[in-house]
């Protein structure tokens, strides 16, 4: 079952949390989930049930950092001591090379959400003959100007109290923040989803919540602004397919704009298929919203999976 997990082993020195779920039926691909910042891979239970009866086989790690997964050089909120994000990579890769092993000949469709959106691309970059597929989720690639005055301000945080302290600024900035922009707010995390009982879950998850580091903040940012320039973009095979998703009510994406300014950005490289859909009255979590909203965006995606799968 995806509540259970086991440990892999990764090159990186970490040892990976890993929940997986079966196929049902004919299998016709694998699905590998990059859970978002401050949360777990054992969140991603329904999806995978839901991905499972579409015919693919689910893995989802906790990243480095994250969940249950342990690394010497990782505690809560730090991917790494240094070079954090090719840390995550190679654990990506120990992940998809695990799943594509159990499952020879069978696509590779790459997930990721927020923060595991940006792992994802980062990923797809490094490795791009690795995946067949890759779908980009609530992601902000393409942070613009506060992206780079945030970088400022963390070199500042790094300069003043060092990089392995939460940054107070960061989440004044961000977390704070959005969470001032959703009216009638319960809690603090409201911007996540208008599904109480999701916010609530997360809310009460010990696993959830964690206070990203400067180190992490910093990771985040390069990351960013790697992914989605000329050069990492054009690493990309042209044929690859390329699924965006965004909420019209999601803080963390400027309402779904940033998903669009990427989409054209993808296309501008070259890229041949890219769908990028904004849905009206979705937050941040796009998996976790009230069935009448995230129903259609999961149906979507399921058709778009079978679609690339086939085609592969």
């Amino acid at each position: 079952m995806f509540s259970d997990w086991r440990t892999v082993e990764s090159p990186s020195g970490a040892r990976l949390a890993l929940r997986g779920q079966p196929a049902t039926g004919v299998a016709r691909g694998v699905l590998l989930i990059s859970h978002g910042l401050a949360e777990h891979g054992g969140r991603y239970a329904a999806f995978a049930a839901r991905m499972a009866a579409e015919g693919f086989h689910v893995y989802a790690h906790d990243h480095r950092g994250h969940g249950r997964t342990q690394a010497p050089d990782a505690p809560p909120g730090r991917f790494a001591r240094r070079d954090g994000v090719a840390r995550v990579v190679e654990d990506l890769r120990a992940v998809r090379d695990r799943a594509a092993g159990r499952h020879p000949g069978l696509p590779v469709v790459l997930f990721g959400h927020s923060m595991g959106a940006l792992m994802a691309l980062a990923f797809a970059e490094a490795h791009p003959a690795a995946i067949d597929a890759l779908a980009l989720w609530n992601g902000n690639h393409v942070p613009g100007l506060a992206g780079r005055a945030a970088q400022a301000i963390l070199a500042v945080e790094r300069m003043l109290k060092g990089s392995d302290v939460p940054s107070g600024l960061l989440a004044r900035l961000t977390f704070e923040a959005w969470a001032r922009a959703v009216g009638d707010a319960r809690t603090g995390f409201d911007w996540l989803s208008h599904d109480a009982a999701e916010v609530d879950a997360y809310v009460a998850d010990p696993l959830c919540g964690i206070a990203p580091t400067v180190s992490l903040w910093i990771d985040l940012f390069a990351a960013t602004f790697s992914g989605a320039s000329a050069e990492g973009l054009a690493r990309l095979p042209k044929r690859l397919p390329v699924h965006l998703v965004g909420g019209a009510e999601d803080p963390a994406t400027d309402g779904g704009r940033a998903i669009r300014r990427f989409a054209e950005r993808l296309r501008k490289s070259g890229l041949e298929d890219v769908t990028a859909i904004v849905y009206r009255g979705m937050r941040h979590e796009t998996l976790k919203e009230i069935p009448s909203l995230g129903a259609p965006a999961i149906d979507a995606f399921a058709g778009w999976c079978r679609r690339v799968t086939e085609r592969t």
